[in-house]
């Protein structure tokens, strides 16, 4: 099936010549935070490939008051994010011998949890997930979901023991936030310094301690 993007749209050069980063969303709640994550990455100039799943196009109207496809049209647009759907397993992150800086999957549902955990490939964001791991490249999930089973504590601990950094969405309430979106403003910056976009975080939402 044809990709989303357009396929003459350059692969990298947003950022002078940055491999890309994956992008992942799936039909977990919490649209909010993976359009806050596309909003920063845009501002840093990162270059974005973003696939999702079909859940996540059900969910996204709900709690954003939209399709998923006008965001999809902004973000290309706006960031020159290419999006390709959840069928396009040709799609370029389908393959280990694509660069790539790693993967974020904002949010992770329980059941694309458990997917990645067992090495299953039933979507393109899944195998995405699956070369990242085969690649020994970054791969951060922000897992949405409570209480927790013991089956996704396991399926989370099986990742983590294979390097996978799981990220919940825990709210830095030191940083004494005064609104909803400052809230998950300083979640987003967290989860990407923890991928290694450093830049992403500024030195006014890092802990100092009893620091002059």
């Amino acid at each position: 099936m044809a990709s989303d993007a357009d396929s003459g749209q350059p692969t990298v050069g947003v950022s002078g010549g940055r491999p890309p980063l994956i992008v992942g969303i799936s039909g977990s709640s919490g649209a909010l935070l993976a359009r806050r994550t596309m909003e920063v990455l845009g501002e840093l100039g990162v270059p974005v490939h973003l696939t999702y799943t079909r859940a996540c196009r059900q969910v996204w109207p709900d709690e954003v008051g939209h399709p998923l496809a006008d965001d999809l049209a902004v973000w290309k647009e706006r960031f020159a994010t290419r999006v390709f759907n959840p069928e396009d397993f040709r799609a370029p992150m389908s393959s280990g011998s694509f660069a790539t800086m790693g993967m974020l999957v904002v949010p992770c549902s329980m059941r694309t949890v458990s997917a990645i955990a067992n090495g299953l490939s039933s979507n393109l964001l899944e195998r995405a997930a699956d070369v990242v791991i085969k690649e020994a490249r970054p791969l951060v999930l922000m897992p949405r979901e409570a209480p927790l089973s013991a089956i996704h504590l396991e399926n989370m601990l099986k990742l983590a023991r294979l390097g996978v950094r799981i990220v919940p969405p825990m709210p830095q309430f030191y940083l004494h936030p005064q609104t909803a979106d400052e809230i998950i403003d300083r979640i987003v910056r967290r989860t990407l310094a923890v991928l290694g976009l450093a830049e992403a975080l500024p030195a006014e939402l890092r802990w100092r301690g009893d620091e002059e």
